[in-house]
C-alpha cells in the first residue's frame, strides 16, 4: 500500500472517531452492591415457584412493592390482599396496555382489597417482574426474573426466578426504581383502562 492510501484510510478513521457519539458523562453506570445474604433461584416448569413467592409474601412486615407486566395469578394476588390486611403497604405497579388487554388480570380485585394500584403507559412495555419486601430492613427481600405473576407462568412456560434474601442495597435499589416509575403512572381505575 503507498504512503496516500495509508494516510487517507488514517484520515477516514479520524473523521469516524470524531463524529461518533461521545460517552454521555451523565448517563448513568450500572450500580453495584456487595454481595449479601442469601440467593435462591427457581425455575418452572418444575419448581413451585407462586409458592416461593406467595411464602416471602407472608413474611413481609412492612411495606411490599410490586412490578408487574402481567398479573393474573389470583393465589399471588391473595397473599398481597393477606399482607394488607394484616397491616403491611402494598402497592402494584402494573404495565397499562397489559391491563387493558387482559380481562383475567387481578388488578380490580387487587384495588378492591385495599391495595393501592398504579398503571404505568409511558414505555412500549412497562416490563418489570420484581417483588420488593421490606426494603428498608436487614432482612429485605427481592425477587425477580422472567416470571410473570400469572398461572401460565407456573404451569405452562419455561421461567425463573432469583429471590434475594437479606440484601438491605439492593432491595433499595428496586425500591427507589419502583418509586420512580410510579411517579409517571397514573392511579387504578376503570376510567384508566379506557
Amino acid at each position: 500500500m503507498n504512503g496516500r492510501g495509508a494516510a487517507a484510510r488514517t484520515l477516514v478513521v479520524a473523521l469516524a472517531l470524531s463524529v461518533a457519539p461521545a460517552a454521555d458523562a451523565d448517563a448513568p453506570t450500572p450500580r453495584r452492591y456487595a454481595a449479601a445474604g442469601t440467593v435462591e433461584i427457581a425455575f418452572t416448569p418444575g419448581d413451585a415457584v407462586d409458592n416461593l413467592i406467595v411464602a416471602a409474601i407472608d413474611r413481609a412486615q412492612t411495606e411490599v412493592l410490586v412490578h408487574a407486566y402481567t398479573f393474573t395469578h389470583r393465589k399471588i394476588a391473595q397473599a398481597l390482599i393477606n399482607a394488607r390486611r394484616r397491616g403491611v403497604a402494598v402497592a402494584v405497579l402494573a404495565d397499562r396496555e397489559q391491563a387493558r388487554a387482559v380481562p383475567q388480570n387481578v388488578l380490580a380485585q387487587l384495588a378492591s382489597g385495599g391495595i393501592e394500584v398504579w398503571l404505568d403507559g409511558n414505555f412500549a412495555a412497562a416490563h418489570n417482574k420484581v417483588i420488593v419486601i421490606d426494603a428498608g430492613l436487614p432482612h429485605a427481600t427481592t425477587i425477580t426474573g422472567s416470571y410473570n405473576f400469572t398461572l401460565a407462568a407456573q404451569r405452562s412456560n419455561a421461567e425463573n426466578i432469583v429471590v434475594l434474601h437479606d440484601n438491605e442495597p439492593v432491595a433499595r435499589a428496586y425500591r427507589d426504581n419502583w418509586r420512580r416509575l410510579k411517579a409517571g403512572a397514573t392511579p387504578w381505575s376503570e376510567d384508566a383502562l379506557k
